[in-house]
């Protein structure tokens, strides 16, 4: 920064550079008014149970374990803009908390309309993580809408149980004690560990999708999945395959007797509602 350049104007002028690259005028401001005016649009995607093997193909009608909550911005009256394009802008300006909030409570009031999926996963962010009193929130919404606890599943990313541990930790206890179910994503991609598991005490591992996608030409993704299923089988932890696109993996995983899949092979994202059904 030059010497008569006042940090007012640097912090202007990186606004305006955000907007530029966003497409908005005032990017905070325009988060700010998706949020009170309800511009997000929640869709999802299921979690299904996989039949054994039985020589019968793929095809089989899906058993929907729970389903991933997922979030759109409405941009323009009808565009809908996917996560990758805002979902940055939150985090930057220090207003995921406040999404994943936003997120969960709507989330739940769907659920409780009721409906074919019993269980909804929601995805948390290393700001919602680090911040106390997320815990007395989720339960508060679970009163409000008349559910159970077991009805709730909290995603946490592989990537922020191994940075912040300590944080990771408390966060699942004290969700733990509220009854909710946890889950942590991403696994295998960063780590070979368990120890983010434990850290977390999850009831669910969801296997990244670099290793599902590779597990029929690579012995060593193969072997990796096969660890992880057996791991799982030994501390009571349900394993999920993301990433699973195609009929050819659905065999494979059934071949290891991998419990669920997620990915556009068993069940594409769409609106919460088309899912959920009445």
């Amino acid at each position: 920064m030059a010497q008569n350049d006042a940090p007012g104007e640097t912090t202007l002028f990186i606004q305006k550079m955000d907007g530029e690259l966003l497409g908005w005028d005032q990017p905070a401001a325009r988060l700010r008014e998706a949020l009170d005016h309800e511009d997000l649009v929640l869709w999802a995607q299921p979690v299904v149970r996989l039949a054994p093997d039985t020589g019968s193909g793929p095809r089989v009608a899906w058993d929907i374990a729970m389903a991933e909550v997922l979030v759109r911005l409405r941009e323009g009256g009808t565009r809908l803009l996917p996560p990758g394009d805002f979902l940055p802008a939150f985090e930057h300006y220090g207003m995921m908390a406040e999404l994943d909030r936003w997120v969960l409570r709507q989330a739940l009031r769907r659920l409780s309309e009721g409906g074919g999926v019993k269980r909804l996963s929601v995805n948390v962010s290393s700001q919602t993580i680090g911040e106390p009193g997320f815990a007395v929130f989720v339960a508060a919404q679970l009163r409000m809408a008349s559910l159970d606890a077991s009805a709730l599943v909290i995603e946490v990313h592989e990537n922020d149980a191994l940075d912040r541990p300590g944080a990771a930790q408390r966060f699942g206890a004290e969700l733990k004690a509220v009854g909710c179910g946890l889950l942590l994503d991403g696994f295998a991609r960063r780590s070979v560990s368990f120890e983010p598991l434990k850290s977390l005490r999850a009831d669910y591992v969801k296997v990244d999708g670099t290793v599902v996608r590779n597990i029929r030409r690579s012995a060593g993704a193969a072997g990796k999945l096969k660890a992880i299923l057996r791991a799982g089988a030994d501390a009571g932890v349900e394993v999920i395959a993301e990433c699973v696109e195609d009929d050819k993996i659905i065999s494979a995983l059934r071949l290891l007797k991998a419990g669920y899949a997620q990915g556009f092979g068993v069940g594409k994202p769409q609106p919460i509602d088309e899912l959920l059904g009445t």
